[in-house]
């Protein structure tokens, strides 16, 4: 692709770094935001620069906040003790929108997955299993993708946890095997919630 300005080369070489963005959409996104008025673009890249520089992570669940514990871990009104654990921020997304779990997250930031180098020890699990043995939660449910990743993640926390006494539950199989959470439409996510079954009854399968 050539380009008459230097500056347009370049803009469009940092928007196709984007996840899902190739030259030409980035071409198209860079002329679309050069047809804007300034106060427009300026306050668009105002928006990034604060997310990139005041976003927090929650103390207690890891998720994205802009305060040092986010909303669902300050909220009186949720269920403390159901944890539900996640890859990401967009499964807890996810999983909100079906407006049909009223506990709380834990975020792994990531699924345990040896051919991409990411082990137990770069997750969020210690912390997790700290929750758990100081007795602040009764039941632990696994939400991560129903991939080969996601299972090992599943049992190797599940391990960690059988010493405890505690309920280990997994979404219903309703998301199909392979499938992001992410992309589980909203009512198909809130019956696999509403209808999860013990782990052990998985284990089988795995």
């Amino acid at each position: 692709m050539e380009f008459t300005s230097k500056l347009l080369e370049n803009a469009v070489a940092e928007m196709s770094g984007l996840p899902g963005i190739g030259k030409r959409t980035a071409l198209r996104l860079v002329l679309h935001i050069l047809k804007q008025p300034s106060q427009n673009t300026l306050a668009f890249t105002n928006a990034i620069l604060d997310l990139k520089q005041n976003i927090k992570q929650c103390s207690s669940c890891h998720n994205i906040s802009d305060d040092e514990v986010c909303e669902i871990c300050s909220n009186p009104a949720r269920n403390h003790k159901i944890i539900c654990v996640v890859e990401d921020i967009r499964d807890v997304m996810a999983i909100e929108n079906t407006r049909t779990f009223n506990g709380i997250y834990h975020v792994l930031g990531g699924k345990i997955s040896p051919i991409d180098g990411i082990g137990p020890s770069q997750l969020k699990i210690p912390s997790l299993i700290e929750k758990v043995n100081q007795n602040q939660c009764d039941e632990i449910i696994f939400a991560l993708s129903s991939t080969i990743e996601g299972d090992t993640t599943n049992f190797y926390i599940y391990k960690q946890l059988k010493k405890f006494d505690i309920t280990t539950s997994t979404i219903a199989r309703g998301i199909a095997i392979g499938d992001e959470l992410e992309y589980a439409d909203e009512v198909t996510l809130g019956r696999s919630l509403l209808h999860r079954i013990p782990f052990e009854k998985t284990l089988k399968s795995i």
